[in-house]
């Protein structure tokens, strides 16, 4: 009997000092989320529910320099340089055979064979690049469009759309194409309401005349991925100068494009993160957005920095990709160069470049 009192009062103590420990980790785990800003997000820490994922117009687009809700994409160096091979260089790849890789990629952007990289052989694979990335869409976009087209009609109705948005969110999917039927009011929340007459706008947009708000796979491609389409393309330019514009004048000024995302900076780790958004975002601003310098980025200079098959704009990043690492200053990329800055053309750092550059290439 004494044996079984101490064994129970040993699992008490016992589930007290675990139920302490995960609270620890719980309050570590809040501070640390909140001193990450909420612009800095980037491939490797996106993730979301499937089903929403496959009918929700994502918020990252690969291949293009602005997320869509105005951020600058962290990723599109590597997105425009690896194209669909962004995964092969996961932090968990072993150094020697990522090297190779990179190896084997100098050997495809050098065309001439001369053993270094020039902005116009860059720009060249950046536009091949950047079509792998939409043929990847158009390949999803199949899936996609299957997922919210159940009866195979090759057309998908708002109605329809909106049935399985409100699904995915974990309404109960008869009930809502019910309600939608007999025209009764839905009862969602006041946040998938907001969310709902942004996407309907969207899907107006998407539609092309003459509109019936009945979409086609190549239109719900559009949706989706609105840098497939001109019109929609437009559109998203307008979205981010509304959400960025402060002064009404539907442009946007340095100051305006440079302001701190809503949210507090609670340690000094967060107010870093968020002072490099802002020099980021100058160099941004000053270098390739403003084509004309004079100080305010019109909707058509964003419109045309963020067109993704624009070659003027591939030659300036390509340009720009090569003075990262452009250790001569002989405006070439050589392999030597390419390996020491891999982190950033491929977001892992492969070290020993030098000792083993002639090995590997």
């Amino acid at each position: 009997m004494v044996w079984l009192v101490a064994m129970t009062s040993r699992q008490s103590s016992f589930c007290r000092l675990a139920a302490h420990g995960l609270w620890l980790l719980g309050l570590a785990l809040l501070m640390n989320a909140s001193a990450r800003p909420a612009n800095h997000s980037s491939t490797r820490e996106r993730a979301a529910n499937k089903e929403e994922n496959e009918i929700l117009p994502p918020d990252h687009l690969n291949g293009v320099k602005l997320e869509m809700d105005g951020h600058l994409n962290r990723d599109f160096h590597q997105e425009v340089f690896l194209g669909k091979d962004m995964d092969g260089f996961d932090e968990d790849s072993e150094p020697r055979r990522s090297r190779r890789k990179l190896m084997v990629i100098f050997s495809k952007v050098d065309v001439n064979t001369d053993r270094r990289i020039s902005a116009k052989e860059m720009q060249h694979w950046i536009m091949e690049k950047t079509a792998e990335h939409f043929q990847e869409a158009v390949k999803e976009n199949k899936l996609h469009f299957a997922a919210v087209d159940p009866d195979g009609d090759g057309f998908v109705s708002w109605d329809e759309y909106k049935v399985k948005f409100l699904a995915s969110k974990g309404h109960n999917e008869r009930e809502i194409a019910d309600a939608i039927r007999n025209h009764e009011e839905l009862k969602v929340d006041e946040e998938t309401q907001e969310v709902l007459e942004n996407l309907k706008g969207r899907w107006y947009q998407a539609d092309n005349p003459p509109a019936d708000l009945l979409l086609t796979e190549d239109e719900f491609l559009s949706f989706l991925h609105p840098e497939h389409s001109r019109g929609m393309l437009k559109f998203m330019v307008k979205e981010i100068v509304r959400d960025l514009d402060q002064d009404g004048d539907k442009q946007l000024s340095l100051p305006e494009f440079i302001s701190l995302p809503v949210g507090t900076v609670e340690n000094q780790q967060g107010q870093d993160i968020d002072d490099n958004w802002v020099k980021d975002r100058r160099k941004e601003f000053e270098e390739l957005i403003d084509s004309n310098h004079d100080g305010i980025v019109t909707m058509e200079e964003l419109e045309n920095y963020m067109d993704p098959m624009n070659e003027y704009n591939a030659l300036n990043e390509a340009k720009q990709m090569i003075a990262i690492a452009d250790e001569n200053q002989n405006h070439h990329l050589e392999p030597e160069e390419i390996l020491k800055y891999s982190e950033f053309f491929t977001g892992s750092k492969l070290m020993d470049y030098a000792r083993n550059v002639h090995e590997e290439f």
